[in-house]
């Protein structure tokens, strides 16, 4: 890890890190988060969670099965509103204006591939929206994206006539990386960076995820091992499991709410 990056810093609130480091090929926003929290039907997902993530940073939120890194991560995108706390992206604070900047890569609850559909079909279903004259004028803008996303056609069993459900679990997180970068978004999100994945693969990755980073993009990535993130995060932000809900009081019967109503009574009546 060089000096400029601060994954040594472990507390829910963990600080900003140095600026972007690069070719500024991206226009990465500032992410500044006060105390977020999420309450659920049962209780906490997430609590007391500060993040400042400048552009050109790696934020790794890291945290054990429970913890609420996707929901935190769903809440940095605009996709979940927050309990508590206070939220800007790009000095944006609303949802909706925040996910037009936020892209997701692949979260396998939220937006999972058409396993009908090959690789060329996802990349030109997520190229659509932009018109047929921004498809002109960048058109290898589905390779690049690939290429940044370390996602080699080349090496698929069928090139990008592969279909996503023939995908190893490496290669369906680059391919949802290259999708979120052709929304062109100033902040990158990427959940469950290391599971299912081989130990090499992961490495890989890790470095990818770096040099969007080093590039200007704002990136925060979430895993459940921080110490291989270690290397290329510019900041670790880990994740306390919440603590349960106390349980309810235990029901009284009715015949000792009787009891005590005439206990009670007596009582007065003595006074």
């Amino acid at each position: 890890m060089d000096a400029g990056r601060t994954a040594g810093d472990v507390t829910p609130s963990a600080g900003a890190p140095a600026g972007p480091s690069g070719g500024g090929v991206f226009g990465g926003v500032e992410v500044e988060a006060r105390e977020l929290g999420v309450r659920g039907g049962h209780g906490w997902v997430y609590r007391h969670v500060s993040l400042h993530a400048a552009p050109g940073t790696l934020t790794v939120v890291t945290g054990e099965a429970g913890s609420g890194r996707t929901s935190l991560l769903l809440t940095l995108a605009g996709r979940m509103k927050p309990t508590e706390g206070t939220l800007t992206v790009g000095g944006l604070a609303t949802p909706h204006r925040i996910r037009q900047i936020a892209a997701l890569g692949l979260f396998t609850e939220v937006n999972p591939f058409d396993d009908a559909l090959t690789v060329r079909e996802h990349l030109q279903e997520r190229l659509r929206p932009h018109g047929f004259l921004w498809r002109r004028r960048h058109p290898d803008a589905a390779r690049s994206a690939l290429a940044r996303a370390g996602l080699d056609p080349d090496e698929l069993p069928h090139g990008d006539r592969t279909l996503t459900r023939e995908l190893t679990r490496d290669q369906a997180v680059r391919l949802g990386v290259a999708l979120a970068l052709l929304d062109q978004p100033g902040l990158l999100l990427v959940d469950d960076a290391d599971t299912g994945i081989p130990a090499c693969r992961r490495h890989e990755l890790w470095d990818i995820l770096r040099g969007l980073a080093d590039q200007g993009l704002t990136v925060v990535a979430a895993c459940t091992d921080a110490e291989e993130a270690t290397g290329a995060a510019t900041t670790l932000l880990p994740l306390p499991v919440p603590a349960p809900p106390p349980p309810p009081p235990p029901p009284v019967a009715a015949d000792d709410i009787g009891v005590a109503r005439g206990d009670e009574a007596e009582e007065g009546e003595r006074r």
